[in-house]
């Protein structure tokens, strides 16, 4: 995105604010995105930001549950919000004209926080409720279950949602002593994306956000650095059999990142004509889905493959994957395959661009992460730029056996 798409205005007490003004649209998307996530907690936190994230709709200093639930959604709007091992985000979707109505509960929302004891407890009942949601879906558990084998004992191998004994555990003082350690004015981004002219955008956060105390977080995270490659087998009362395989890869500020993003997308993307898909769906109807996934985070990232298949077909279904892998090792992709995949990837980012609610998101993390906003044209071109010798050298250094992890659940 170049310069002139998005503009930046800094308040007083550190909170940026970064807007793109489309005039295709009606909706309005906007929201704070924070740098703070599962990995700063510590073990006796696990699950906390979550948990405060889920806080943060019931009560503030000027509002109740329902006056915060029911604000925009009576006009049409959506509130929402979502932790990962790195950031909480609280957003808003509405009709433009209601824009300033989003922004105020929003800071509201982020800042003004109460919670309320009676809330707390309702609220502890919901999130063990989503625990043993995500336990009766193997899909899902498996993904938890990879990062701590992949990160053990590390923050970033928490949970996000926590443990149940450590959600049961959580009082009033936790929370504030959370917010306290970890909000920080100048690591959060307020991001927007609408058919809202710049200035009128810098009036409302004149409004709204300049008041806010500057708070600063001495907070410092751990980095990760040792990574052991493991296999883990274990029997679940499931009917498929279900595996990932993967290891720690490069981190968001790697000059390797992108032509990775590239090799697992032509490896194991959405499109029907990635390898892995070819492989075990097409030609030997092994699985229904099999994706491949490559997570940058500050100091490290994941590369994952899952799927799921019959008992019986399980060990034939890995052997198969790492030819694949080895494929990539061994033989250098010829000049017409490397063309296609470039453009492939290419298209696919051209169209995620037209989410505006994603880019509002990936807007505000770029900055907090990187300090920029990549442009489009950026990116096409690191793209055109890959060699099949550099995907070739990355599949050497990613690929080798003897560092990829596996986790398995086997039905009784």
């Amino acid at each position: 995105m170049k310069e002139k798409e998005y503009e930046i205005y800094t308040l007083k007490n550190g909170i940026r604010i970064i807007h793109r003004e489309v005039n295709h649209t009606k909706i309005a998307h906007c929201g704070f995105i924070l740098d703070v996530g599962s990995r700063d907690e510590e073990k006796n936190q696990m699950g906390l930001a979550h948990f405060w994230e889920h806080m943060a709709f019931k009560g503030t200093k000027k509002r109740k549950s329902f006056h915060i639930i029911n604000r925009l959604e009576v006009l049409g709007g959506e509130l929402n919000a979502y932790t990962t091992k790195e950031k909480i985000c609280f957003y808003a979707s509405v009709i433009d004209k209601h824009y300033e109505k989003s922004m105020e509960l929003l800071s509201d929302i982020t800042f003004n926080s109460t919670f309320p004891i009676r809330e707390l407890e309702k609220e502890r009942g919901v999130i063990l409720e989503e625990m043993s949601m995500y336990a009766d879906t193997p899909e899902d558990a498996i993904q938890d279950d990879f990062e701590s084998l992949i990160f053990g004992e590390h923050p970033l191998g928490f949970n996000i949602l926590g443990t149940p004994g450590t959600v049961k555990a959580f009082k009033e003082k936790d929370f504030k002593k959370f917010v306290r350690e970890t909000l920080d004015t100048e690591k959060l981004i307020f991001s927007s994306i609408g058919n809202i002219p710049f200035k009128k955008v810098k009036v409302m956060a004149d409004k709204y956000l300049a008041p806010i105390s500057a708070c600063t977080a001495n907070h410092m995270r751990i980095p990760f650095k040792k990574y052991i490659p493991s296999t883990i087998e274990s029997r679940k009362n499931i009917h498929q059999a279900h595996c990932m395989i993967g290891r720690t890869a490069y981190k968001l500020k790697d000059e390797r990142r992108i032509p990775f993003f590239m090799l697992v997308n032509l490896l194991g993307g959405p499109a029907m004509n990635s390898k892995l898909n070819l492989e075990l769906r097409e030609r030997n109807g092994f699985v229904y889905n099999i994706e491949a996934n490559y997570s940058p985070l500050i100091d490290t990232g994941l590369f994952s493959i899952y799927f799921a298949t019959e008992k019986k077909q399980l060990e034939k279904s890995i052997r198969l994957v790492l030819k694949e892998l080895d494929k990539f090792k061994n033989t250098r992709l010829g000049s017409l395959q490397l063309h296609y995949c470039k453009e492939q990837l290419i298209g696919q980012l051209a169209m995620a661009e037209e989410s505006n609610i994603n880019f509002m998101q990936m807007m505000g993390k770029s900055i907090l992460d990187l300090g920029y906003v990549d442009s489009l044209e950026d990116i096409f071109n690191r793209i055109k730029k890959v060699t099949a010798t550099e995907i070739m050298e990355i599949s050497n250094d990613i690929f080798k056996q003897e560092s990829l992890s596996f986790l398995k659940y086997i039905p009784d």
